[in-house]
């Protein structure tokens, strides 16, 4: 439903005022006896028995290890604003990742501010309370409780929280007058920044940045059990869309896309970063998004989704399918390729290994394949040096993953690509080769094919888990799930 506010809301500052008018409004006015009769009549809804969201601990946890790092410092952490998508409409918002790891809060306009103390730092949340009933805001704002739905009040979520919670409207005066070194985590919110503009510098500010990124390369219990949820779903939604690709065919890729959406928002928050539903050379576009391409049998479709769980943990799984439930001999010499890639690449996921050893041992076995096939002059030592593999593989093989479809990605390179694999790290495999349709250079029946075979591995003190072990990559095993699945 697209409906706007019919008076735009008086700010805190202007709550004295007079309401001013839409400029389209149908009503000219709020008269005093109707501000009088929306004042009262109403029930109390506090909530008083909640409970802490399942993950307080572990936030608390992370909150210690920030203050730990950062002694002496007040630390701000803002979650963000809404942002206009047109006219009077936003965006669905999504809280900073920073602001949803330490607190599990992930409402619009929210700081968490970590005062120093002798002992380390006091946690405060700043929240908007809950829309006021006194000056009309609660049903004259478009962000009023009646137009959007309610906030918890600032009780309410100190309970569930773990954190006193106080009014947000308070805050950039507060921050005005602080003294002290502060630290805030930029890009979010401008008022905030504002607030602080003489008080912090970008060097200083990078470095919280950074720290919150490593913080979260090593998944606790909590985390990962939420990635396996994200998975969990993901897996459900790829046999959703199998059962459909008839209806897909007489349509288009979106009808592909929106068969996992539904999934991933009966079951999770959202989808985890836009769903990539390629059928045929669109395959070879490594990021096709539009998903607005015919569906034919006997091409490939490469579907790479991913759920994403309500506290924002997503999934990351890629499978090349054929679209009508067999490989051809060219598609399944270059699927297996990459599933021979992608085997040698998990292997090499094991604690104490290097970061990088999984992306070498996939792009040693292409490299192979593509000179075996005549593709490019070897030898494979030469081709891997030169890095002539890339005009078919394009990618790395993998990437961190978490609360970020691309997680940690403001890490120190000597702690992310340059460093050594532990247990908890969580990280995606993704080989692939793609031969682009008007690639000259390859014979014309390996034109216009993509594969890519994704699963997401958690390393273990022993070695890894595929969390998507749940799909099919051998193609026989993938031929004959599609065939059950089809009936």
């Amino acid at each position: 439903m697209t409906v706007a506010e019919e008076l735009t809301p008086a700010t805190p500052e202007e709550s004295e005022e007079p309401i001013k008018q839409r400029k389209n409004g149908l009503y000219p006015g709020v008269s005093d006896e109707l501000a009088e009769i929306m004042k009262s009549g109403w029930a109390d809804t506090e909530l008083r028995d909640l409970e802490p969201i399942a993950q307080v601990a572990e936030t608390a946890a992370r909150r210690a290890a920030l203050s730990a790092r950062f002694p002496g410092d007040r630390l701000v952490i803002p979650s963000g604003n809404l942002k206009t998508r047109s006219n009077d409409t936003d965006y669905p918002f999504r809280a900073s990742v920073e602001y949803a790891y330490l607190t599990g809060n992930q409402t619009e306009d929210g700081v968490l501010v970590l005062e120093p103390t002798a002992e380390g730092h006091e946690a405060t949340i700043y929240l908007l309370p809950r829309s006021d009933r006194d000056n009309g805001e609660f049903w004259l704002s478009g962000q009023g409780e009646l137009w959007v739905g309610r906030r918890h009040s600032l009780t309410e979520a100190g309970t569930l929280h773990g954190i006193p919670a106080s009014d947000v409207r308070e805050l950039a005066d507060k921050l005005r007058e602080a003294t002290g070194p502060v630290r805030v985590v930029r890009g979010y919110d401008a008022g905030v920044e504002a607030a602080l503009t003489d008080k912090v510098t970008a060097e200083r500010d990078e470095e919280l940045r950074v720290f919150l990124s490593e913080a979260r390369l090593v998944k606790d219990a909590f985390e990962i059990g939420e990635l396996q949820k994200a998975v969990d779903s993901t897996v459900r939604g790829f046999e959703d869309v199998v059962k459909v690709l008839d209806k897909a065919e007489a349509t288009s890729e979106r009808y592909i896309e929106g068969t996992f959406f539904l999934r991933a928002r009966v079951e999770g928050n959202d989808i985890g970063y836009g769903t990539i539903a390629a059928a045929g050379a669109h395959a070879c576009t490594l990021h096709w998004v539009r998903n607005d391409g015919p569906v034919r049998s006997g091409d490939l479709l490469l579907l790479d989704a991913g759920v994403e769980t309500h506290t924002y943990y997503t999934a990351d799984v890629t499978r090349t399918l054929p679209v009508n439930g067999r490989f051809s001999e060219v598609q399944k010499r270059v699927y297996d390729a990459v599933y021979e890639a992608q085997e040698a690449g998990i292997a090499a996921v094991q604690p104490g290994a290097k970061y990088r050893d999984f992306h070498d041992a996939a792009q040693h076995v292409l490299a192979t394949k593509l000179v075996e096939w005549g593709l490019v002059e070897g030898p494979v030592e030469r081709v891997l040096e030169l890095g002539l593999q890339r005009r078919w593989t394009l990618h790395g093989t993998g990437h961190m993953l978490g609360m970020d479809v691309h997680d940690c990605a403001a890490a120190r390179v000597e702690s992310y690509v340059d460093g050594t694999l532990e247990p908890g790290v969580v990280l995606t495999v993704e080989p692939g080769l793609y031969f682009q349709a008007d690639d000259l250079t390859v014979p014309e029946e390996y034109r216009g094919i993509g594969v890519r075979i994704e699963d997401d591995i958690l390393v273990t003190e022993n070695g890894n888990r595929n969390l998507s072990d749940g799909l099919p990559r051998r193609s026989d095993d993938v031929e004959a799930w599609m065939a059950s699945l089809k009936g």
